[in-house]
């Protein structure tokens, strides 16, 4: 049997009869018709707050949202994770913008930033963000990232530490350990094709996922994810996802947490469906976060009950308290 075969048997098993039905009669599909037309490019995505974009190294325009006063005393950049973008940050920047001057961007090859063929790797994103952060005129930030956005921002860290005066870690990647077998199954399971014929009834079963509650105001996340399929450069957000994943498991952070010199609050839901990776290994959440916040030299693990890996969404209002007290 040839690969091809082999994934459409297992791509059957998991999702059945049912997966078929959803896919058929998907309100999101419907819904993504009406409005394909109307929005072609990912610049017609409806934000939240106004963005700017910044010119910077190797071509990279990077899109960016900046509210709250620029005389705040502390400036947070907020970093979003895999498949994601900046507005994944709403309910927080809307909270903390009062106090602090809150950044979210778009990284290279995700919502309105530049996408092409950039040399993918958490190097790659972590420069991106050191260079964004001199460009702002920045001495240094508090960097708050979610999932990959967490293994970006520790790359940061640990990269340009005069950069980074605090860190903020969402449900984090990069705690979790894998086998050089395991890191080739993340590299041969996570393909372009894949991420581009994911159909409408699986990107809303795949985002319920990273939830413990969905809340109706996250629905967006489904219909702007079911719009990029038909949107021009929706070929090379498949491929910056790909070369993500391989990025991640190319240049882990695990062994090098105890050089982290920052303070670092660490919040993780208590019942997150993708750490540690159901797949591979299996277990409760809270036993990789002790284990990765034990590496850390000055840190705060923070397990937030009834909350899934999309914690800052999930349970916005205990992860903004938690910013606010972490950042007095």
């Amino acid at each position: 049997m040839n690969r091809l075969s082999h994934s459409l048997v297992v791509f059957c098993m998991l999702f059945g009869i049912g997966f078929w039905v959803k896919l058929l009669f998907s309100p999101e599909r419907a819904a993504a018709q009406e409005t394909m037309r109307e929005k072609r490019e990912f610049q017609d995505l409806d934000y939240p707050f106004p963005t700017k974009t910044m010119e910077l190294s190797g071509g990279v325009k990077l899109a960016y949202t900046d509210e709250g006063a620029s005389t705040a005393r502390e400036t947070i950049i907020f970093i979003h994770g895999l498949g994601s973008y900046l507005p994944a940050w709403k309910r927080n920047v809307e909270a903390l913008r009062s106090e602090y001057r809150c950044i979210a961007i778009d990284l290279p090859g995700y919502g309105k930033s530049s996408k092409g063929e950039y040399p993918i790797s958490m190097s790659f994103y972590a420069d991106v963000v050191a260079e964004f952060i001199g460009k702002l005129g920045l001495q240094n930030a508090i960097l708050c990232g979610h999932s990959m956005g967490g293994q970006i921002s520790m790359t940061v860290a640990l990269r340009h530490p005069q950069k980074v005066k605090k860190l903020i870690l969402c449900a984090p990647a990069g705690f979790e350990a894998f086998s050089e077998g395991e890191k080739q199954w993340f590299r041969e399971v996570v393909t372009a094709q894949g991420v581009r014929l994911t159909p409408p009834a699986q990107i809303r079963t795949n985002l319920m996922g990273n939830f413990y509650t969905m809340p109706p105001d996250a629905e967006f996340m489904i219909t702007d994810r079911v719009l990029m399929r038909g949107m021009k450069q929706f070929d090379w957000y498949c491929w910056t996802i790909v070369k993500s994943v391989q990025a991640m498991v190319n240049e882990p952070v695990v062994e090098r947490l105890q050089q982290i010199q920052q303070p670092t609050l660490i919040l993780y839901g208590e019942n997150d469906n993708l750490i540690p990776n159901p797949f591979l290994h299996g277990g409760k959440t809270e036993s990789v976060a002790k284990v990765g916040a034990s590496k850390i030299p000055t840190n705060k693990l923070v397990m937030v009950p009834r909350c899934g890996h999309f914690v800052q969404f999930d349970q916005s209002e205990t992860v903004n308290e938690e910013i606010r007290g972490f950042l007095r």
